[in-house]
């Protein structure tokens, strides 16, 4: 059985950035990624790869950032007053937090610099702006 849009298919993963660091894995989370392909439930690059493979089938590809998380966007990185954290929060380069915007929606936001009471945070997706590269194993296909 090929895979075709609106399939629901399990598979096994690893990604890793150019680097060899790897981001995420299947086995980090102790099962398979299951989705509906064409759904939008994961990234468009990701989507596109699955299409025409079988059951059992293993392949590696890459994701360029235009099919990932997008091109890293210097206006999302922005300065931002000391005591807009809580008073206790430890402000350090790297600190992965979740930034509520005005809307109420929560985004992933990373600390990129503290000086003084100005602490500079980028509102861009961890994985903006980076190929993210894939070693897939097809565990199972089922037709809508």
């Amino acid at each position: 059985m090929t895979i075709k849009t609106g399939d629901k298919v399990k598979l096994e993963y690893t990604g890793t950035l150019d680097d060899g660091t790897v981001f995420d894995s299947s086995a980090e989370h102790g099962n398979p990624l299951e989705f509906e392909v064409g759904g939008g439930q994961v990234i468009k690059g990701f989507d596109d790869a699955v299409l025409g493979m079988n059951e059992s089938e293993e392949k590696q590809f890459s994701i360029p950032p235009a099919d990932a998380y997008g091109e890293h966007d210097p206006t999302l990185v922005q300065k931002v007053p000391r005591e807009a954290f809580p008073q206790d929060a430890e402000l350090v380069p790297g600190l992965l937090f979740e930034a509520g915007l005005p809307t109420g929606e929560k985004v992933p936001a990373t600390i990129t610099e503290v000086q003084g009471e100005i602490v500079s945070v980028d509102l861009n997706h961890p994985l903006a702006g980076k190929r993210l590269n894939f070693k897939i194993k097809i565990s199972s296909i089922s037709s809508s």
